[in-house]
């Protein structure tokens, strides 16, 4: 294997987000009009899919690297000098009500440092990709940050959990707003992540996300040549941070804004 084994690993994330996407696409078309989603707590989602395409993900990565840690979302895991840390699908929400906006994500992490990002936005079959020093790309194609510098230009996806209270969320949002911004949120921090690398959108905030949910997309931004704060500091791996990921010419006036640090 080629770079410690990192080509082969890079190519079988790719492979494994298409076949999990294939598999997450079918349930969600054929998923009835009056099912009634599960919770895991108040706005906190839960399908059957999950934990089938968890599981998926977990059996074709163990078998291809059994010595590689697995952490995923459902069914946990363990973090070991390599480890593959997977969302099978985040936005949840979205994928319960039936709106077409929620993506898989897989991330490959050596060392603390994320080598490998995966994100498969499902139902527009978008494929976002990165490898550390390699650069960003969608569908094969090289993607950058929008490079926007004013913030009266800007559209900002601010995401929010139940894990924190409504009113820090809506201070920030305040905030942005009267800061100029367009401020937006679509049910899924691993695309707003990925949309800031491709220039769709200019940032993404979030007080509190959990590691599965960001580490691929802060890989894209980052090869895209946007900026993102130090999400992994302070066990964010397990624990997970604040996030805040844009162009790098908006870092200043958005870390202040959110009071997102840049040492998290």
């Amino acid at each position: 294997m080629t770079t410690d084994g990192l080509d082969l690993r890079f190519a079988a994330a790719c492979a494994v987000a298409r076949e999990a996407g294939v598999l997450a696409r079918k349930r969600f078309l054929e998923r009835p009009r009056s099912q009634r989603p599960d919770f895991k707590g108040p706005q906190d989602f839960l399908t059957a899919t999950d934990a089938e395409v968890e599981e998926l993900i977990r059996g074709r990565l163990s078998g291809l690297f059994p010595e590689d840690s697995f952490f995923g979302e459902e069914g946990g895991g363990s973090f070991g000098r390599d480890v593959w840390v997977v969302d099978p699908i985040d936005g949840t929400a979205n994928f319960a009500r039936g709106i077409p906006h929620f993506a898989i994500s897989i991330a490959f992490v050596r060392d603390g440092c994320v080598e490998i990002g995966a994100i498969y936005d499902v139902m527009h079959s978008e494929l976002y990709t990165a490898q550390r020093g390699r650069g960003a790309t969608l569908n094969g194609e090289t993607i950058r940050v929008s490079g926007l510098a004013d913030i009266r230009q800007a559209t900002v996806e601010a995401g929010w959990s139940s894990r924190l209270p409504a009113e820090p969320y809506i201070a920030v949002v305040d905030t942005l707003k009267a800061s100029g911004a367009n401020v937006r949120r679509a049910g899924s921090g691993t695309l707003g992540i990925a949309y800031v690398a491709d220039g769709r959108t200019d940032a993404y905030c979030e007080l509190h996300i959990n590691s599965w949910d960001v580490l691929a997309g802060l890989l894209l931004v980052e090869e895209a040549g946007g900026w993102a704060n130090d999400f992994l500091a302070n066990d964010g791996l397990r624990r997970g941070n604040p996030v805040l990921v844009c162009t790098p010419e908006l870092a200043d006036v958005l870390t202040q804004a959110t009071g997102i640090a840049k040492q998290a």
